[in-house]
């Protein structure tokens, strides 16, 4: 199984109510089918395959390059998932619904009998999550949409999607537990997008690790020394280099810095303010560093401004998008909300629905049963057209 992030162009319109009612009945039915034949534990890490989420969307009637494919999906699913009694909900959605997520966390913990610390670990994952992928990755896509799918056996997984306005594009990130022995390295185990942006400071990345050192040691030191640093790093940035540092080492990372940091006229303004309160907490790592209410995007660029021009620490600014989404290896079952690749049919809907539920009923007779209904998914499979 993959897991990535997945990029889609920006779709305005909504579903109307009839095609609605259709994607709950197939999701359904679907969700059903997965928990009967892999269980709960697999079906919630299904969704932390970028390249699964499209194809399920699809099969649900979204189109396969839609912005909605995530937050119409996700509030579907929500919606199935909450009335049913497969041991899996979801929390969380797009914009105000994103900030419940902490609240319905503690919801879910009780309707599934999670213990007290495996949700206090489910909040802190999704706050983590929400703040790593606007903080210590920044690749010009603005968080606006944050769920996660959780089951009864403690598996999750984060679903998290971006805007960016200038391109029209959404990018979709996937987070899955567990999380890493450090949990924001690399967090996501395999990306996959249309387009890479060129202006991405990565401090998720294992090329960052001694940027991350420098700037954990650096915040914990007196402000006043870090303060002046970053005033320095800015001016290196605009071009402003004393004689007595100019070194052409420096000078090829200002010219780097400059076509990735956009050129600001000054630091952050409560910069100062910001860092006070970062050296009162003394965080140990990155990770409780930028869940310190106040440091944002704005703060990091700035320390990891300082770790690349002053100390010459490298910083990654590679995209970690790997792996381009082809539209044509998905599978469109009853046709696409716009249109694509064919107009949605809700014939093909209901022969889909009734055959889901046939599985279901046929698997939960015994494993004799079980056997046969794979076998006869799989030879189904076979006779599918190769892409």
């Amino acid at each position: 199984m993959s897991y990535g992030v997945a990029e889609l162009p920006l779709h305005g319109g909504h579903v109307p109510p009839w095609l609605a009612k259709y994607m709950q009945r197939l999701a359904q039915a679907l969700l059903e089918a997965m928990v009967e034949l892999h269980g709960v534990s697999r079906t919630v890490k299904f969704f932390a395959d970028p390249i699964w989420f499209q194809a399920f969307n699809n099969a649900i009637g979204m189109d396969w390059d839609s912005s909605g494919s995530t937050t119409v999906t996700i509030g579907i699913v929500k919606q199935v998932l909450a009335s049913s009694n497969l041991g899996i909900r979801v929390a969380g959605g797009k914009g105000k619904k994103a900030k419940e997520t902490p609240r319905e966390l503690i919801s879910i913990g009780n309707e599934l009998g999670l213990s007290s610390r495996l949700v206090d670990s489910l909040v802190l994952a999704s706050r983590l999550g929400a703040k790593t992928d606007t903080v210590l990755l920044q690749d010009g896509y603005q968080l606006y949409h944050h769920a996660v799918i959780v089951g009864e056996t403690g598996d999750w997984v984060i679903v998290q999607q971006g805007m960016n306005l200038e391109h029209r594009l959404a990018r979709r990130y996937h987070w899955a537990s567990p999380l890493p022995p450090i949990p924001s390295l690399e967090p996501h185990t395999g990306i996959a997008a249309a387009r890479r942006e060129q202006q991405v400071v990565d401090m998720t990345s294992r090329t960052s690790i001694s940027a991350r050192k420098t700037i954990v040691d650096l915040v914990r030191e007196s402000p006043r020394r870090l303060v002046r640093d970053i005033y320095q790093a800015h001016r290196l940035l605009q071009g402003i280099i004393p004689l007595t540092a100019w070194t052409s080492e420096l000078k090829a990372r200002i010219q780097v810095a400059r076509r990735v940091y956009r050129p600001q006229p000054r630091p952050p303004r409560e910069i100062e303010k910001t860092l006070h309160k970062i050296y009162e907490l003394q965080p140990k790592s990155v990770e409780e560093l930028v869940l310190i209410e106040g440091v944002g995007p704005a703060t990091l660029r700035s320390l990891a401004l300082v770790a690349e021009l002053i100390y010459g620490v490298p910083v990654s600014h590679r995209d970690p998008a790997s792996h381009p989404i082809d539209p044509f290896r998905y599978a469109y079952i009853v046709g696409g909300k716009d249109g694509v690749p064919f107009p949605f049919r809700a014939e093909y809907a209901e022969k889909v629905i009734e055959f889901l539920k046939g599985v279901v009923e046929e698997a939960r007779l015994d494993e004799k049963h079980r056997r046969q209904v794979l076998r006869r998914i799989q030879r189904l499979a076979q006779l599918l057209p190769k892409s």
